[in-house]
């Protein structure tokens, strides 16, 4: 409980930023039939410790945060959305947001009720973790879902097994598998190589830069969190940023945030903080603090606090490269 709690802080906004960090099993590839490509005969793909199976090209799909219909939406299959949901907790980017116009909204602010969900008469969900199936919160189960004949799959990242050990690199395992489900493997491949250019770009543009030690943190009240593993851990690192909180520490062991101390973040003394917000005003609010309480914190004096967009730390999302993109910049601003 301690830990659902912790996350419902972290990430978003306060109803909706914990379903990004309560997650379940992990996420692997598509089976060896490979896809409606390959056979028309069924064929099958692992996640989160699951056998999806499939015998057809979904047509009902619902994507249940705004992270995974940006997704769907990029591969092209906006006719095959029959619902989105979540979408208060972010707004989709703006080149694909006119396609999302007509999709049916399931919910604002927390996933859709089991009810809501499946008189969309969904044959796919997509989520970012396993909270979107949450029976005890009134969603749909995934054996309510099964029993319904819908596929549920959930996001790499979102997998439990994988919180903390998450990296970017989980999105373009779903990007292949969506692929493959969809049948739309040329878009797959062609995403995919876009956010691999990316992020390579990035990669040779600070390769000379000396690394900038980084605490990534999250404040509410007077209470201050620091992130020290999972995909979190792995923007800041493939954005040049030395992380000084790590998978190695103690109190990251099995869970990627913990509470600290002002004392231990100003023994720490980061060159750069960055913290996850989901409104300018929160981002002011977290600023304010930073500088009345660590005035002499290198990151303070310096002027490098970043904030970033709590929806683009979900698991599976497209803006897991954005925010590299964006770390990056900030840390390095010569470099670009």
């Amino acid at each position: 409980m301690k830990h659902r709690i912790l996350t419902r802080n972290l990430t978003a906004t306060a109803a909706a930023t914990g379903m990004v960090l309560i997650l379940s099993a992990c996420g692997t590839g598509v089976g060896a039939t490979g896809g409606p490509a390959a056979s028309s005969d069924a064929w099958t793909v692992e996640n989160c410790g699951r056998t999806l199976n499939f015998t057809g090209v979904p047509v009902s799909a619902v994507g249940l945060s705004p992270s995974q219909t940006e997704l769907m939406l990029r591969l092209g299959l906006d006719e095959s959305l029959v619902g989105q949901a979540q979408v208060g907790t972010a707004e989709l980017p703006a080149d694909v947001a006119a396609q999302a116009a007509n999709i049916p909204v399931l919910s604002d602010d927390a996933p859709p009720t089991r009810e809501i969900l499946l008189s969309a008469e969904p044959d796919f969900v997509y989520s970012p973790t396993g909270y979107e199936f949450t029976a005890e919160q009134g969603f749909a189960s995934i054996a309510q879902l099964e029993q319904a004949g819908v596929n549920a799959y959930t996001a790499t990242g979102g997998c439990l097994e994988r919180r903390n050990a998450g990296t970017v690199d989980d999105i373009f395992t779903d990007i292949d598998n969506l692929g493959r489900i969809f049948d739309v493997r040329e878009a797959a491949k062609t995403l995919s190589d876009q956010g691999r250019a990316d992020l390579a770009a990035v990669k040779a543009a600070i390769a000379e830069e000396p690394r900038l030690s980084v605490a990534q943190l999250f404040v509410e009240g007077g209470s201050l969190s620091a992130i020290g593993a999972g995909v979190e851990y792995d923007m800041i690192s493939l954005a040049g940023g030395d992380n000084v909180y790590s998978p190695d520490d103690a109190a990251f062991a099995d869970f990627f945030a913990a509470s600290i101390s002002p004392e231990s973040l100003a023994a720490e003394n980061p060159e750069a903080i960055v913290f996850a917000v989901s409104t300018e005003q929160q981002a002011a609010e977290t600023e304010d603090y930073l500088r009345a309480t660590f005035p002499n914190l290198a990151a303070v004096k310096n002027d490098r606090m970043i904030a970033i967009s709590a929806a683009d730390v979900f698991p599976g999302t497209l803006g897991n490269i954005r925010v590299v993109q964006q770390l990056a910049a900030e840390l390095y601003p010569t470099a670009f």
